[in-house]
């Protein structure tokens, strides 16, 4: 329930379409709801702009379907992301929800519920090459379903930097950009130093042997001259798309 849940609730009890007892059975479940292996934070919104997001690995979709109902009984209406999920788990959630749409890409599963944009400007997505564009797809989907517009170029490392020049103008444009990069991971540095706006530099564990499965591409980014990189952990698209959305709110 986020605050503009709330603010339409205290409005309906003010003006008498919903009773007193109504009102606090909607509450009830504030500030968590104990499911024993699940604790539902239904002031996520409230407290940081965007509702709990739902991790599958690791859970049964037992456990996914039952989080999930908690997290729509109060009839709230913020939109819904469950991450690292797959096409089975998907059909176990449509099944509560018909219009959840899944993701194959990035294996993200969305319930838009809200189309309103709230970002100020736009997030630009880059990925340094087809193998990236899964973690840069996680990036995507989820700055998208916080309310953001998003644009997205892919295939566009520094083995091939004219493929990046040509985008000059998109790169100038974005409020926020995040770069997602294998191998050395040098394509947050060149990006840049092109830009005046932070550049989020995600390492995926796409690459060879010494690649150590992205932890060179990590200490690369790191350890970046550009002074407006910040970097997240290997391979977290999500952890991007949500740092970026934090950035572009008004």
């Amino acid at each position: 329930m986020d605050k503009n849940d709330i603010e339409q609730l205290l409005e309906a009890v003010r003006a008498g379409n919903t009773s007193v007892a109504q009102g606090l059975e909607r509450l009830r479940h504030m500030p968590y709801e104990d499911l024993g292996f699940a604790k539902i934070d239904h002031h996520r919104a409230l407290r940081q702009g965007f509702a709990e997001v739902i991790y599958a690995k690791g859970k049964t979709a037992k456990q996914v379907v039952a989080i999930l109902r908690g997290m729509l009984r109060p009839r709230t209406t913020h939109n819904i992301l469950i991450t690292r999920a797959d096409s089975a788990l998907h059909r176990a959630v449509r099944r509560i929800h018909r219009d959840a749409k899944f993701h194959p890409l990035s294996g993200a599963i969305t319930m838009l519920r809200n189309k309103k944009i709230t970002g100020q400007g736009t997030i630009l997505v880059l990925a340094a090459g087809t193998s990236d564009i899964p973690v840069a797809e996680e990036a995507a989907v989820t700055a998208e379903i916080m309310g953001n517009r998003v644009e997205s170029v892919y295939d566009v490392g520094v083995a091939g930097l004219h493929r990046l020049l040509r985008h000059r103008e998109k790169l100038a444009a974005a409020r926020v950009i995040i770069c997602v990069a294998g191998m050395e991971g040098a394509l947050p540095s060149v990006v840049a130093g092109l830009v005046a706006a932070p550049v989020i530099a995600v390492p995926t564990s796409v690459g060879y042997g010494t690649s150590f499965g992205g932890l060179t591409a990590l200490l690369a980014m790191l350890n970046s001259c550009a002074s407006n990189v910040c970097v997240v952990n290997i391979d977290n698209g999500f952890g991007a798309g949500y740092t970026a959305s934090a950035i572009n709110r008004p």
